[in-house]
């Protein structure tokens, strides 16, 4: 069976909202060279998936110029491709407040596709997922909807909700789904992916206003006894993006090696960018680099340890960047200091500054800022 794809860029932006205020989470940077949404592109182009439809809400035009016609992930096709799914797609539409709005809103795009599945995520993930075995496994389990879960402990801080699942170790199939806040304690997590049949989920929507469904987790994935869904474990490295203290610390965890290799390097699966023809980078004589990830066209004149830059970013003579991640075009000038430090896209931190955050709670500089 084939399946298409459908990525919601907005769905969590209000979480991590220091750095979707010009932009969708889909194309927040990360990694030195990559943007969210990346990681999902990739998973389902390395899984066979070559229609992918990306639904949009607002703040997308630098999701649009990353993505383009999609040629970097090979969606720049005839048929089927990338296919970017506006708030006002037909007419009588108005812009969706939820999950299941947003879902209902691809009514078109499902009754036009042929595919039997869809395989439905957020962009908050960062993992290198095989989704042709959880396709598999849907298929052999005769689902109608099968829910890509992860074992993990909650601490209960995060704010965000937690969509949680009561499993039958037997049979993978769901026997109970939950909705809370702060939970905590170890439990399997909904990762926001999931498989379900094409003509299954346009069912549902169709019957949505007869039935009163308005909440995809709460009037679906709750009905474990009439609906057939399942589970499917993942497995290897997984992280989500719930706050500013969260994207900081999964940036931080790709200086380790084994992090990079698990994410990067697993299952012979690339994980693909829009390609930029950028300058080289140049490290001058009084430049002092340890344990950083720095990306083309940057100038490093200073000390950068345990780092994450963008492109073209410049660190002057006699200045120290530690811990810290520094957006594209982003300046620092002779004698500045920063330690745990996000700044945003063109931020320019003046000469003989000194800026500290904590791991836990970066100091953040917005886009375009003079400091």
């Amino acid at each position: 069976m084939k399946a298409a794809g459908i990525i919601f860029s907005n769905i969590h932006d209000k979480e991590i909202k220091e750095l979707t205020a010009n932009r969708t989470l889909a194309s927040v940077p990360f990694g030195g060279r990559f943007r969210l949404i990346d990681f999902v592109l990739s998973n389902m182009v390395n899984s066979g998936i070559m229609k992918v439809g990306i639904i949009t809400k607002e703040n997308y035009q630098s999701l649009m110029d990353h993505v383009g016609s999609g040629k970097h992930w090979d969606l720049s096709r005839k048929n089927g491709g990338l296919i970017l799914l506006p708030p006002y797609g037909m007419s009588g539409t108005t812009l969706y407040k939820s999950r299941f709005e947003a879902i209902c809103n691809t009514e078109q795009f499902l009754r036009r596709s042929e595919e039997d599945l869809a395989v439905m995520s957020d962009c908050d993930n960062v993992c290198n997922t095989d989704i042709a075995k959880v396709l598999a496994s849907h298929i052999g389990a005769s689902a109608e909807i099968t829910v890509v879960y992860r074992r993990k402990a909650l601490a209960g801080a995060a704010p965000r909700e937690r969509t949680l699942f009561e499993i039958n170790p037997e049979s993978n199939r769901v026997t109970k789904t939950i909705n809370v806040q702060k939970a905590q304690g170890e439990h399997n997590v909904f990762t926001n992916m999931l498989v379900i049949g094409r003509r299954f989920l346009l069912n549902i929507i169709d019957h949505a206003a007869a039935r009163g469904f308005k909440s995809f987790s709460q009037d679906i994935l709750t009905r474990t006894g009439e609906f057939r869904i399942f589970g499917y474990p993942l497995e290897g490295y997984f992280e989500s993006i719930d706050d500013l203290q969260s994207y900081y610390r999964v940036s931080m965890d790709l200086l380790r090696k084994e992090n990079r290799d698990m994410l990067f390097y697993q299952n012979d699966t690339n994980i693909y960018t829009k390609v930029r023809d950028s300058a080289p980078l140049v490290v001058t004589e009084s430049a002092d680099i340890a344990n950083s990830l720095i990306a083309d066209g940057c100038v490093i004149e200073g000390e950068v340890k345990n780092s994450i830059l963008f492109r073209g970013v410049r660190v002057h003579k006699g200045a120290s960047v530690t811990n810290s991640i520094l957006f594209q075009d982003s300046c620092v000038s002779r004698d500045t200091r920063l330690n745990c430090v996000i700044a945003d896209k063109e931020s320019i931190i003046l000469e003989k500054r000194t800026l500290s955050g904590h791991e836990t709670h970066p100091y953040f500089i917005a886009k375009n800022t003079v400091i």
